[in-house]
């Protein structure tokens, strides 16, 4: 499970630890919308009462900001995918052999793989980093 992070996203991960005062796991862009992974016990206390750090993250850095629990295991796989892609309806992930599949209607299919598959495969790749599968979607 190598995560890799650039100087732009410690700049990120950096910032949102002076601001919420909770050091996240990794950070990464899915959707143009910056991700933070953190312990799932901190999620609520990276957020801030009312979400204010993540009102104050949005304003300095003029994008959308998510704090998503990290993932323990496969089995948080469903809802750690949920998460990241909301407000994206899924109906349900499921492992088979060496690929974590992503059952979808038709327009959530659509929305998932993006214009020029742009998200399809940002996703690919944080799948590929968490949990060492390869993904599709059906």
């Amino acid at each position: 499970m190598v995560k890799t992070i650039d100087m732009q996203l410690m700049r990120y991960m950096n910032l949102f630890a002076r601001i919420s005062r909770v050091t996240s796991k990794h950070c990464f862009i899915y959707n143009s919308t910056i991700m933070f992974v953190v312990q799932k016990k901190d999620v609520s206390l990276a957020m801030g009462p009312g979400n204010i750090n993540l009102k104050k993250m949005n304003a300095i850095v003029n994008r959308k900001v998510k704090v998503v629990g990290a993932p323990q295991s496969l089995a948080d796989a469903e809802k750690f995918i949920s998460t990241i892609i909301h407000p994206i309806e899924i109906k349900s992930v499921e492992l088979k052999d060496n690929y974590l599949m992503i059952n979808a209607g038709q327009q959530s299919k659509a929305m998932l793989i993006g214009r020029n598959k742009k998200r399809l495969e940002e996703m690919k790749k944080i799948v590929k980093e968490y949990f060492s599968k390869e993904l599709k979607i059906v």
